[in-house]
């Protein structure tokens, strides 16, 4: 016997919907993955070149001072006046006075603004000093 269907059964596609949101996660995933840069790096500092430089493993407690070529400083990422850098710079050394601090100038900053920067660092209490340099040849 014959039954008779008046509701035809449409025709099912495949539903790509869970696939598409899938992707679409993948790639929100991936854009904010790559946005996270290191904030030291971030500046355009030409860092001048030594014919002796060692790779430095960063320590946990190590501050980087970058010092543009204006003049300009920073410290761990946010601008700094030279005012507020010896301030900082004494709260950094009644914690742990060994801290390593890595000054990092541009190759054409003046050589005053560089001596400003230690001098802060020795007033302030810190002597475990080093000077960012790019491995020359």
């Amino acid at each position: 016997m014959y039954v008779r269907d008046d509701d035809p059964i449409e025709d099912q596609g495949l539903n790509l919907t869970s696939m598409t949101d899938l992707v679409f996660l993948l790639l929100v995933f991936f854009l904010c993955a790559t946005t996270f840069m290191d904030p030291e790096r971030a500046l355009q500092l030409e860092l001048p070149e030594a014919a002796h430089a060692t790779e430095r493993e960063v320590e946990l407690d190590e501050l980087v001072i970058n010092v543009s070529r204006e003049g300009a400083l920073t410290l761990g990422g946010r601008s700094i006046t030279r005012g507020a850098l010896e301030s900082e710079l004494r709260g950094v050394a009644a914690r742990n006075p060994q801290t390593a601090v890595t000054i990092r100038g541009d190759r054409l900053v003046h050589h005053e603004d560089i001596v400003a920067v230690m001098d802060a660092c020795g007033a302030a209490g810190l002597s475990n000093l080093a000077v960012g340099t790019l491995e020359g040849s």
